[in-house]
């Protein structure tokens, strides 16, 4: 996977949501979404609860269990300052992770947060990852109230792009970085991600994924340094804007994932 596949890369959180929304009874099913969620990965294992209980079959017994019955599902990415609808019991894990999947079934609310350890080199990284799972209050009203309607995130990213053309102009990378200047060139590429979506995933909700995945690989890539900033003032004014980006795309991405009843449309 090349540079540029990595930072389009979708969250595991989004994978995750978007499968488990998906995923009917049967091992065939099941099989697929295990293969997207988990790539490259080690097998992703469970904890359960509090005291850390390791759960049954690891990601598949998880998955399986959410497959059982009607189940509404979101991802949440939320950074320091911006919970997102994240319920508190999960709040500093899901903060350290950058993400979370809530999911409210018949069996009642959780969250499931996946918590990463790289091993391997540079040349040849590996990932072992634990989804931390935890019954959490009702969240849904909340997570509504946090994201609004698919149609309110699509306006934000429009408004996004325009500061992140904004703030890339002020910031003039291609003189003082020509390489994260071609990157970007080719981040606004409308050539598909290629991610292991369902193929049911309605084009509207992809369309917001590939936007909100674009904005937020151009503002990694523009706020790795100050660039061209004249003073400390100024390049406070840029990364301030290129946050603000972020969130919006953050928050886009979250609502595209989202299956909650009265919730995006």
């Amino acid at each position: 996977m090349d540079a540029t596949s990595d930072l389009l890369a979708l969250p595991r959180s989004v994978l995750l949501a978007l499968w488990a929304q998906d995923v009917g009874a049967g091992a065939g099913p099941l099989q697929q979404a295990l293969a997207a969620v988990q790539g490259d990965d080690e097998p992703h294992a469970v904890r359960v609860g509090e005291d850390g209980t390791p759960g049954e079959d690891g990601l598949a017994g998880l998955v399986a269990a959410w497959a059982s019955g009607p189940r509404e599902v979101a991802a949440v990415l939320p950074a320091p300052g911006d919970l997102a609808g994240v319920p508190a019991a999960v709040s500093t894990l899901a903060v350290d992770a950058g993400e979370c999947v809530l999911v409210h079934s018949g069996t009642g609310s959780f969250a499931a947060v996946p918590v990463v350890e790289e091993f391997g080199s540079a040349l040849e990284p590996g990932h072992l990852v634990t989804w931390e799972v935890r019954a959490v209050p009702e969240w849904r009203t909340r997570l509504l109230g946090s994201l609004g309607s698919l149609a309110d995130a699509e306006r934000e990213l429009r408004l996004a792009l325009i500061s992140a053309t904004e703030a890339l102009a002020s910031l003039d990378v291609a003189r003082w970085r020509p390489d994260a200047a071609e990157a970007i060139a080719a981040l606004r590429s409308e050539v598909g991600p290629g991610w292991p979506v369902p193929h049911t995933l309605d084009g509207r909700r992809l369309r917001v994924l590939a936007s909100a995945a674009r904005l937020r690989a151009i503002v990694t890539l523009a706020t790795a340094d100050d660039g061209g900033a004249v003073n400390l003032w100024q390049a406070d004014q840029r990364s301030t804007a290129l946050r603000e980006v972020d969130r919006a795309a953050r928050r886009a991405m979250s609502a595209a994932t989202a299956t909650v009843a009265a919730g995006p449309v």
